[in-house]
Parts: C-alpha cells; structure tokens; sequence
C-alpha cells in the first residue's frame, strides 16, 4: 500500500514557506503522496510527518503524532534543533534516504501530567515569577524533601539536553529509562538533581499559600493550587533518525561536547 506524507510547517518561522516548498518539489519528483499542515491544525491519517521549523515545532508535532504512533522527521529552522534531522543544505540527501528506507525509528518516553503529555519536561514555578517558592517533593507516596527555588524541571532523557541541562541537571542518553529532577536555582547547596526510575510516580505537593504555574514543554501551560501528579506516559514519540546522526554526535557538534577548552577556541 502506498504510504501518505504529511508536511508540517510553522508559517511563523522565517524560511519555513520557502523550504516547504522545496520539499514539496522533492516529493513531487519522487512520486509521493503527501499533504500540507500548518503546525497549529495538525490532523492524523498519515504514515510518516515531516516537521520543518525548530526544537518547538517539532515538540508540538510529537506531542500530537504519538498518540497515532506516527514518525517525524525534523528539519531544522532554529538554532540548536537537537531534535532535527537536516537543514536546508542537505535537504535532498535527507529525503533520499527517508524515502529509501535508509533511516531509524526511536520511541522516545514521554510524560504524563493530568491530561497534558511533554516530550521534553514539565515545569513547575511559584505563580509569581519575581520571588522563589516552596516546592514538597514526594515520590512513590514517600517524602522526599522541601525546595525552596525558582522551580523544579521533571525531565525525559530527550529533554535532559534542553532546560534541565541548562539548570545544571545531567544529560542522559536517549534510551536510558529514567527521570530526572532539578530544581531551578535552589536556596540551599545541598539540593541536587535526583535521577529516578521512569516507573517512578512523582508528585509536588502544594505548600501553604503557593500557587503553581506548570508548563509541558514550554509550550502548554496551566496553573494549579493542587498536588501535581508526573508520571511516564503510555504515548511514546517515533523520531524518525538518519542512522548516521547518532546522539553523541548531535552532542559533540550542537555543544562542542568532548572538546577541550582549546580546541573550542579553534
């Protein structure tokens, strides 16, 4: 059966309506079926996306595509694009081996807050975001501490190169099950990041007087002055991967990862 494509694009990103153009000359010329979606009117009924834009397009095409196990295929219009793979200038090469089968599918964990699923994180911040807050952290209904902090990144092992990463929390490899904690500038030398099992439930209980404002990758946001739920999602993402971008790789090129201080300045 022949397969259907989608295009997904953000109107909003400069140069996205001009490389979906481009892909579309591609597919044109390749035989293939496919329509076109604007980023914010995503439907399902296809068998394979591509998503042109940056690392927050493609979150938001994951977050709706897992529900119908279909893969995505980042090509990047931002400046890191982690979740990318081809750019502009080797778009052609890229689709070749798309369509030649010559690529990888991973299935990435996800979490799950409430109805609200993250690829990357959930964060969760004081209502005010001008003073810090109280944050009880329990796990598997045992307590396990009190934050006082700018906030807590719940973290995936894809999203532990992105805000957890910055925050100073540790870079997991992509198939590692797990979640990570870290707390946002906390007021005490003694908070650290906590690596726990993905099968792990955790939970921030609410401190008297605190409001909660939550965010799912970035993108959706909510607030709360209720205990806070996080667990691993049943949805997984399918990233669709050239097999030769591996993700040590993504690390040494996107963050000069593994270089020495000198080679850098090079």
């Amino acid at each position: 059966m022949k397969k259907c494509y989608s295009i997904c694009y953000n109107p909003k990103i400069e140069n996205s309506a001009e490389v979906m153009e481009t892909l579309k000359r591609i597919l044109v010329s390749n035989s293939v079926d496919f329509d076109v979606l604007d980023i914010d009117n995503l439907k399902s009924g296809y068998d394979f996306a591509f998503i042109i834009g940056g690392d927050g397009t493609i979150l938001k095409a994951a977050r709706f595509f897992a529900e119908f196990k279909t893969p995505i295929f980042g090509i990047n219009l931002g400046r890191l694009g982690f979740l990318s793979q081809a750019t502009i200038d080797n778009l052609d090469c890229a689709i070749t081996s798309v369509l030649s089968g010559d690529f990888k599918i991973e299935k990435r964990m996800m979490l799950e807050c409430g109805e609200n699923n993250a690829l990357n994180d959930f964060v969760v911040k004081g209502s005010s975001s001008s003073r810090t807050s109280r944050f009880a952290l329990e796990i598997n209904g045992k307590f396990v501490c009190e934050y006082l902090a700018d906030g807590i990144i719940i973290s995936t092992p894809t999203g532990s190169t992105a805000y957890s990463m910055a925050a100073g929390g540790p870079v997991l490899a992509p198939d590692v099950e797990a979640i990570t904690i870290v707390p946002i500038c906390p007021h005490t030398f003694s908070a650290r990041p906590i690596v726990v099992s993905s099968d792990d439930e955790i939970k921030i209980l609410p401190c008297k007087n605190n409001e909660y404002r939550v965010s799912a990758d970035g993108q959706i946001a909510f607030s709360t002055d209720s205990e806070l739920l996080v667990k691993k999602s049943s949805n997984k993402a399918y990233l669709a991967l050239l097999k030769d971008n591996d993700f040590y790789s993504v690390l040494k090129n996107k963050l000069n990862w593994g270089y020495s201080p000198a080679k850098c300045q090079d």
